[in-house]
């Protein structure tokens, strides 16, 4: 599955929680319903991603996203055991006829590499940016164990999905990749313009984004974009427990 920020920050789902997603409650107290899906992208189930390479272009320059070649990242989570690095390499790959950028997520818990994934991913001309698929490794004792969550556009009926709307409005509901009980999340602007404080400074014009898959029901995170940076924060907020934070962030040059 998709990781912008590839958070391993996994805590066991309260009792509470499994009791009313048994039961079918309507709300579990916090907002969320678990007899209806949290995220209706609004197409009933009957997703198509049609994409024509002529309609992309070579830079993704979206300010809620912006890699271009050479821009890293780094995350941390809040007790400082899991350590992210995002690198945009100056690969490309060729995904139903786009030059897909080539984006390296390196996720170590405790100094230890726990998953490698290379995702893919490509900017229409209107400006929103097309997340193509992933080829993610997990590891444990420093091999490799799983291939699980990996997937590619056009391959074994996936399909693309957008990761970050050309001009995120408040409402907009979308899946950003689809194969099937593999790869399901779906996506929703839920506030624009805000401000976020973390420790590594102050942002304005914050596109907060929330993110749940049918494939753990139980589970709701809020991830935060400030422009001319990309994600700078994600927060589980339902079903589990976690931050991880932008730690350092060098744009190319």
């Amino acid at each position: 599955m998709q990781r912008v920020l590839a958070s391993l920050m996994v805590v066991a789902l309260s009792l509470g929680l499994l009791a009313a997603c048994g039961n079918g409650n309507k709300d579990n107290g916090e907002g969320a319903p678990d007899a209806t899906p949290v995220i209706d992208p609004g197409d009933g189930g009957n997703y198509t991603a049609d994409l024509d390479p002529a309609d992309f272009v070579e830079r993704i320059d979206n300010p809620y996203l912006p890699f271009v070649p050479g821009s890293t990242w780094v995350y941390e989570s809040s007790d400082g055991a899991e350590r992210i690095e995002i690198e945009v390499l100056a690969e490309t790959r060729d995904i139903l006829g786009i030059a897909a950028t080539i984006v390296r997520d390196t996720v170590t818990d405790e100094g230890e590499l726990v998953e490698d994934t290379y995702d893919w991913y490509a900017q229409d001309k209107a400006g929103n940016v097309w997340y193509l698929g992933e080829d993610s490794t997990e590891y444990a004792d420093g091999k490799p164990v799983s291939k699980h969550g990996s997937w590619e556009a056009g391959v074994d009926g996936a399909l693309a999905g957008i990761i970050m709307q050309a001009n995120p409005a408040v409402g907009q509901a979308y899946r950003q990749e689809y194969y099937k009980d593999e790869a399901e999340d779906l996506a929703k602007v839920i506030a624009v313009g805000g401000s976020q404080s973390i420790t590594f400074g102050d942002f304005d014009e914050v596109v907060t984004i929330q993110e749940w898959t049918p494939l753990e029901p139980a589970v709701v995170e809020n991830k935060f974009f400030a422009p001319g940076v990309g994600a700078i924060l994600e927060e589980k907020v339902l079903g589990e427990e976690g931050r991880v934070e932008l730690v350092s962030y060098n744009p190319a040059r």
